[in-house]
């Protein structure tokens, strides 16, 4: 990773290790983070802007401190100077502190490693693969989706919580879990809690 990583901020978006994200690029600072980018490592930080980023959306406001990298495995650029990538999800980290000197936000990073997981944790995660799987069978039986037996147990628990329709909010809460563990349980208890209020009526949820 390189000692200042390229910041691309958005409220909506969120990236989990060895997933992959399509974005499309058309501010004049994130064409300039793009093309530097292209021109050294590829790597690019994707980060969450906290509540209340519209009042300074065009300057610096602020974002949650722990993001996840990506390498660009797809560049193009348009005639206009927009760009088409892709991210491929790295791994986690956490800013320590900002650089103002480009456009575009940059920051020195401290990598999130979450290590190996014991058998024990293995058995966990892959209950946990189990009950997710059980979960979302309704919704993809029928359908064009299915889950791939051979993905394994952390690309899938990292792709649903990438793709799955959460909230940009729970999407961060999922990636802040410190393992692969933590973040499969969450994830399940997320959905249960979904599940539950979809069929209880007149039950909504406030995010914060």
């Amino acid at each position: 990773m390189a000692d200042l990583l390229p910041l691309f901020p958005l409220p909506n978006v969120v990236l989990f290790p060895n997933v992959f994200l399509p974005l499309h690029i058309f501010e004049p600072r994130y064409r300039e983070m793009t093309a530097d980018a292209a021109a050294s490592d590829r790597m690019i930080g994707m980060v969450l802007l906290r509540p209340g980023w519209e009042r300074d959306y065009e300057g610096r406001p602020p974002i949650y401190p722990i993001g996840c990298s990506g390498v660009m495995t797809h560049v193009e650029r348009l005639p206009d100077g927009r760009y088409n990538i892709v991210l491929r999800g790295l791994e986690r980290f956490r800013i320590l502190e900002e650089d103002h000197a480009r456009s575009y936000r940059r920051a020195v990073v401290e990598p999130l490693h979450e290590g190996a997981l014991s058998r024990d944790d293995r058995d966990v995660v892959r209950s946990h693969r189990t009950k997710l799987e059980t979960m979302l069978a309704p919704a993809i039986i029928g359908g064009d989706a299915k889950i791939p037996s051979a993905m394994s147990d952390e690309d899938l628990v990292n792709a649903l919580a990438q793709y799955l329709d959460l909230e940009p909010l729970e999407k961060q809460a999922l990636l802040e879990q410190p393992c692969l563990r933590s973040r499969a349980a969450s994830l399940v208890e997320l959905l249960e809690m979904k599940i539950m209020i979809a069929r209880t009526p007149g039950v909504s949820t406030v995010t914060h």
